[in-house]
């Protein structure tokens, strides 16, 4: 299996760790901390220019890091769907390059998806009912052929 560059890895990594509430704490820290020392430097251009700087070029630089991230997060998950319609013996093979065709022709095919789940019959509640007894009763198989063992 192929490995992600070292930058994909990076950008990975980065994606991650920026989402924690550890970094919040410290991006908070770090706002709470130039507006304290605000007085000290008597709120000057410079005070100001330090916080502007330094925000732009996080911004700046979590922008391609963050897009490096989602686009293969993107691909991935368009991979692992592309494989579950090529495995579907009913599916339409053509829904494979949905990702290549234009605006137009994805609506149209949503708006096609959007008339036949309205013509569904029952609801979705009625759908989970269903699941759920059938989930127990399977449970419930289960438990019943233990408890014949046992």
């Amino acid at each position: 299996m192929n490995h992600p560059s070292p930058f994909s890895r990076f950008a990975q990594w980065v994606a991650r760790a920026s989402g924690t509430p550890a970094i919040f704490v410290i991006a908070v820290a770090i706002i709470v901390g130039w507006g304290a020392s605000g007085p000290l430097f008597h709120f000057s251009d410079t005070w100001q220019l330090v916080i502007n700087t330094g925000t732009t070029i996080v911004t700046f630089l979590m922008v391609f890091l963050i897009q490096n991230t989602q686009n293969r997060d993107t691909a991935a998950v368009q991979a692992k769907l592309d494989e579950l319609i090529r495995a579907t013996k009913l599916a339409n093979n053509a829904m494979l390059d949905l990702e290549d065709v234009d605006d137009k022709t994805l609506e149209r095919l949503r708006e096609h998806y959007r008339k036949l789940a309205e013509q569904a019959p029952g609801d979705i509640n009625k759908m989970l009912d269903e699941y759920e007894r059938k989930l127990e009763q399977k449970i419930g198989d289960k438990h019943k052929a233990v408890e014949e063992r046992g």
